[in-house]
This record gives structure tokens, sequence and C-alpha cells, in this order.
């Protein structure tokens, strides 16, 4: 299962040229081959991420992706999860802007902070603490900062970084199998000592 999870996201990395016919056809200006692998990633996670018992009201209730900010996917995200199900749960993609009513933020399982959402990082993550939601960010510092997941490209290729705590936080346990491919991130701790 290692080797195939390795396989996978090899495959993923590889390149970001690479882009199904199915996927570049009807691709708006913010779809690229970036964000086709970065949706990808996500759409993967959900198969390496375990949610609490008591996260989801049914055992069929979908797994909601939400994507708070400017949406860099368009339409692919919605293409690569849908008709998809991990564990007998479909998807459900919602898009958010910030200021909107907590609630919507609650309702979602994953929930893609985008770029454009940089400065409500530090905010964000206090209204989610303790909340079984997956973060996943592609700011600089996100994975520092309490987010979960960081997707991060380099040498045109999408790594990701995990803070393991921030998953622990959230009551997420993340799949051995897919940490051992992460870049593992420790939060800051603060130094509450008095100075001697």
């Amino acid at each position: 299962m290692l080797r195939r999870l390795r396989i996978l996201i090899v495959a993923l990395s590889v390149s970001l040229s690479w882009a199904p016919a199915a996927l570049a056809q009807d691709r708006g200006p913010s779809d690229s081959s970036e964000y086709l692998i970065k949706a990808g990633f996500i759409f993967n996670f959900a198969k390496f991420v375990e949610w609490p018992q008591a996260t989801f009201a049914q055992s069929d209730s979908p797994i909601v992706i939400g994507i708070l900010g400017t949406d860099p996917f368009g339409t692919i995200i919605d293409q690569i999860v849908q008709d998809k199900k991990i564990g007998g749960r479909g998807f459900v993609v919602k898009r958010l802007k910030w200021g909107a009513d907590p609630k919507d933020l609650k309702e979602c399982k994953i929930l893609f902070v985008g770029a454009s959402e940089k400065t409500h990082i530090d905010e964000l993550v206090q209204i989610l603490r303790g909340l079984p939601i997956l973060t996943v960010g592609e700011t600089p510092g996100f994975a520092e900062r309490g987010g979960v997941i960081r997707l991060v490209l380099g040498d045109n290729r999408v790594r990701f970084e995990v803070n393991v705590d921030a998953a622990h936080q959230a009551g997420l346990t993340i799949s051995s199998r897919l940490l051992t491919l992460a870049t593992i991130i420790q939060q800051p701790t603060v130094d509450t000592r008095k100075p001697g």
C-alpha cells in the first residue's frame, strides 16, 4: 500500500504540464496544471485522514470541501471529486468568503484556504481550534501558523508539509503512510519563562 501511495504522489507531482484531456476541455483562466495536481492531492488526502467517529451525522454524510477566499481551482476540483466516494461518502464542494457565517466554515471537513486569506490565517486557526477540519493552504508559513497541511510548489513539483500537532488538536488521524511522504512541520513554541 505504501508503494502504491508513493507511486500516486509521484504521478501527481511529476510535472505541472500534465492535464487529462477531459479536464483540459472547458478550462477557465484560473484552471492550470498546478491546481489540477493540487486538487488531486486534496482528494487523496481524504483517503488517508481519519475523522473522529461523531464528525459525520450519518454513515453516508458527504465530505464537504470548502474553498475559502479566491478560488484558484475553477471547476477542476468539482470534476476531480465528481461521483467519487471514500468509505461510502461522496463529496460536496462549497465556495466560501471571509466574514461569512462561521457555521459554513464548521460544516467543512476539508477547508482549502486560498492565498487571498493570508491575513486571516491566525484568526481562522483560532475559530477552527479543536474542530475536526483538515485545513489545507499554500501560503508560506501556513503549517507553522497552525494549518494542518501546506501544499508547496518547487522545482515544478507539488509537495506537502504536515503540522502533526495541528492535526492532533483537530482530532484528525493522518495515516503514517501519508506522513512518510510529507515534511513534518513543528509550530513554534512560545517561551513563557520569565527572563532571568
